[in-house]
């Protein structure tokens, strides 16, 4: 089974993120940054698959130079190779300019499957899956916990609301968004360290995106901080009342 995982470098969490000066993105010089944990997910489905059925597991990134790191990475943990969109444009493209972008690098590849994250943890569209999914003509199922292959094809387990599930059965190829949580994450061994600096990282010219962006980041801004005091009155069982339409309805913490 040839599997293509697609994976995003993203900020490290807990980064003090600080809007550039035209206020379209963020200042990156001094930020360091890591794979995004979603994809993590599913670059860990992706080596367990390989693990039950054999196969082959490529890593996927659209990123600027640095994001040559987060693929050496992916490669240490297993991945048996990777290519890399080399963009310093990744962060100003739109969901559908990105699917399209990954679309003609995995396309060649003619994969069994291809796995995403739920969603990024910088921008949070978890778009770009489903996007990718449809130009590329796959089927497709989101939020999914498990993936279990079978002779026809594969039996996927999806997180629904409220503590429900679903199991579906899809053919081949597919592709899935991995929920986050859904295994544990193994770690890079010292052997799989000195591996990865073997193996291949084929580079691929970004392709021209046609037509204007459907999204576009109008402004970037740090929230305001304000303070007010609100006194309410009446009786204490008339206040703590209004107290908890106020939590409820408009701080919306209740």
């Amino acid at each position: 089974m040839k599997i293509i995982v697609c994976i995003k470098q993203v900020p490290v969490r807990d980064s003090q993120l600080r809007p550039d000066a035209g206020g379209h993105w963020i200042q990156e010089g001094d930020l360091s940054f890591e794979i995004n944990e979603p994809d993590a997910y599913a670059l860990e489905e992706a080596l367990q698959l390989k693990e039950k059925q054999g196969g082959e597991v490529i890593a996927l990134c659209a990123g600027p130079e640095r994001a040559s790191q987060t693929i050496r990475e992916a490669l240490a943990k297993g991945a048996d190779r990777a290519l890399h969109i080399e963009d310093d444009r990744v962060s100003s493209w739109d969901t559908l300019g990105l699917a399209r972008l990954l679309a003609k690098a995995a396309a060649p590849e003619k994969p069994d499957l291809i796995l995403t994250g739920l969603q990024s943890d910088d921008l949070g569209y978890g778009q770009t899956g489903v996007v990718l999914a449809e130009l590329m003509g796959l089927p497709h199922a989101t939020i999914i916990m498990n993936v279990e292959p079978e002779s026809n094809g594969i039996k996927v387990k999806r997180e629904l609301e409220d503590g429900w599930f679903q199991n579906v059965w899809m053919p081949l190829p597919a592709l899935l968004t991995i929920q986050s949580g859904a295994t544990r994450l193994r770690y890079a061994t010292l052997m799989g360290i000195k591996r990865a600096k073997t193996k291949e990282v084929k580079k691929v010219q970004p392709a021209a995106v046609a037509g204007a962006p459907a999204v576009r980041l109008e402004r970037i801004y740090l929230p305001e901080k304000s303070k007010r005091t609100q006194i309410f009155d009446g009786s204490p069982q008339e206040a703590a009342a209004q107290l908890v339409e106020k939590l409820r309805f408009e701080a919306r913490v209740i």
